[in-house]
């Protein structure tokens, strides 16, 4: 029962859509994203305290009349070996279990899916699906093949699922944002994540402020009307202003 876990948050309000869920940190990505908030996991995780899984599912057994479920994330979660192992722990105590993931293992979400042990997955799509884009997000090559396989495997089947991007004015512009929509028009929810400059992998943006309340909302909206199919609002501006 021995497993690389670096954090563990008791209750978190904001990790699982309209869920209370204790949340799981895992150590190592295969991305460097230049906006990261948690790259101490990805590049120092043998500094950090691991911590006994027994400890935390006792925190679960305690508290699952409180918690909707637990919420597995990282790092890149699909990188563990003995993933699937973990999440049966997990599901043992009688909670529900949601997986946040890169896609880039798409093999193992559809593991996953098969033995239908996760209840939601959430995708971060990084950039509109061009090779291009997709490094400067990622800081690294990607191969694009793996993350739309990723994709029609939670678009083709009954796990719920939602997208997600993180929005830095310096890497995604309004033509980006739009293309990455488009890019999944269909889709069941692209959501909009605002970036947060107080801790990036990359120290040159924390000088880089984020984009404004109304901007992102008005971003959220047309967003939705394309994976909708739908044209944009008449006299609604799309991107009023970053700062």
């Amino acid at each position: 029962m021995s497993f690389p876990i670096k954090g563990f948050l008791e209750t978190s309000f904001v990790d699982w859509p309209g869920k209370i869920a204790s949340v799981i940190f895992l150590p190592h990505c295969n991305f460097r994203c230049p906006y990261c908030h948690n790259h101490e996991l990805v590049l120092a995780p043998d500094q950090i305290p691991t911590i006994p899984l027994p400890h935390i599912l006792k925190h679960i057994k305690k508290y699952k009349d409180w918690i909707d479920g637990v919420c597995i994330t990282g790092g890149e979660p699909t990188l563990l070996p003995d993933l699937i192992e973990l999440i049966e722990y997990i599901r043992n105590e009688g909670v529900l279990v949601k997986l946040d993931t890169n896609g880039s293992r798409p093999e193992v979400l559809k593991r996953l899916i098969q033995k239908r042990v996760v209840d939601y997955i959430a995708m971060d799509v990084k950039a509109p699906l061009n090779d291009e884009s997709y490094a400067a997000c990622c800081g690294v090559s990607v191969d694009l093949g793996t993350i739309k396989e990723s994709i029609r495997l939670l678009r083709e089947n009954q796990t719920a699922y939602e997208f997600r991007v993180t929005l830095v004015p310096t890497l995604l512009t309004r033509e980006s944002l739009t293309s990455l929509a488009h890019d999944l028009t269909g889709s069941e929810k692209l959501t909009l994540q605002n970036f947060n400059p107080a801790h990036p992998l990359d120290p040159a943006l924390k000088q880089v402020k984020p984009y404004e309340d109304h901007a992102l909302k008005e971003m959220q909206e047309e967003v939705n009307h394309i994976l909708q199919g739908k044209r944009k609002p008449e006299n609604k501006p799309f991107l009023s202003s970053h700062g």
